[in-house]
This record gives C-alpha cells, sequence and structure tokens, in this order.
C-alpha cells in the first residue's frame, strides 16, 4: 500500500472579532502559511497544498471578507492575527509564507515584524489571464469582486503589483512544480 497525502481538515481560529478560517494539511514540519490575493480565497491554493509532502504543515487561511472568515472594516491588525494563528497551530518553527498578488504587502509585513523562514510571492494581476491555466484548476482561479472588500483593503489595491517571470497563477498552472519550489524553501535552511 503507497502512502496517502495528508488530508484537508478545515478549522477556524480567533474570536467573533478576529475570527480566521484556514485549512490545513500536514500534522508536522515547517508550517507553510498560503495568503490568497484580493477577491479570491483559500481554495486557490488547495492544489499545490494537496502536493507538499509530510515535510511540511501547510495552512491556507480566508483572509477577512474571503471565503468564510467574517469581513472587517480595517484588516490592520491582520499581521498579528497571523501570528497568533501561526503560534497556535504549535509547530515551533518559523514559517514559509506564500503570497498571491496584493497579500504580498501582508507577508512583507508580518516578515518584518516576526520570524519567517521564507516569503515566496506569486505574481497577481488584476484581470489574469487563464489561457494558460489548465481547465482542471481554472475554478481555484475565480475573482468574487466586492466593492465593500474593495474598500475595506484599499491600502492593499494601492500596493506596487510584483512582477515575476512566472506569470499569474504559476501555483495552479503546475501545481506540483510549484510545490516543489515551496519544498525547497522549506529545505533550505533545515
Amino acid at each position: 500500500m503507497s502512502p496517502q497525502p495528508p488530508r484537508r481538515t478545515t478549522h477556524c481560529h480567533g474570536t467573533p472579532r478576529n475570527r480566521l478560517v484556514y485549512d490545513r494539511w500536514g500534522r508536522f514540519g515547517r508550517p507553510v502559511v498560503l495568503l490568497h490575493g484580493l477577491f479570491y480565497d483559500r481554495t486557490m491554493w488547495w492544489p499545490v497544498a494537496a502536493e507538499l509532502d509530510g515535510s511540511c504543515a501547510a495552512v491556507a487561511v480566508d483572509l477577512p471578507g474571503h471565503g468564510d472568515s467574517p469581513a472587517r472594516d480595517n484588516p490592520s491588525g491582520l499581521a498579528q492575527d497571523l501570528a497568533l494563528l501561526v503560534r497556535g497551530l504549535d509547530l515551533h518553527r518559523a514559517p514559509v509564507l506564500v503570497a498571491h498578488g496584493g497579500s504580498a504587502s501582508l507577508a512583507h509585513t508580518f516578515a518584518e515584524r516576526y520570524a519567517v523562514q521564507d516569503v515566496i510571492v506569486v505574481n497577481g494581476s488584476p484581470e489574469p489571464d487563464l489561457a494558460a491555466v489548465p481547465e482542471a484548476y481554472r475554478q481555484f482561479a475565480v475573482r468574487r469582486v466586492d466593492p465593500a472588500l474593495a474598500a475595506a483593503y484599499r491600502g492593499w489595491s494601492a500596493a506596487p503589483r510584483t512582477q515575476t517571470a512566472d506569470g499569474p497563477f504559476p501555483h495552479l498552472r503546475d501545481p506540483a512544480a510549484f510545490a516543489l519550489r515551496v519544498q525547497d524553501s522549506v529545505r533550505a535552511r533545515i
């Protein structure tokens, strides 16, 4: 019998005022925190998280107002809430943060205040071309534009966009290859 990939479990962390909903794969190893961009949700990371091996514990978080996490008027304390979530995982290691689009600013703010293993930024674009994303993975790249959410995250939308050679959605064009990239970062300083 061959080993089975870690199964996804869904959890909530925090109080009603700062609750974050997240999915988790794996129970041990370095935490890999997967942050979606504005107007997406944690499901955009499911293909990659399913590909990560047992060397890490993948955590895909719904940011406030996205997916199942309740909205907030101001997401300014989000880096601290994310730190409390990571500490609550009881993994005792600095995380690797993988940020899509506008969540890069959150990842960098987190890295300025807390210990991290690495920060990986995935290109985000306002109107992504999904032609390069295989049909089976396009469902994970659906934007859900909400004017109230845009107002709450106004500072994020003004953040400069990171342009990389990877192009948009490299994690959905080839989830297994992207997972290897993340695992290389996990193993870089073990």
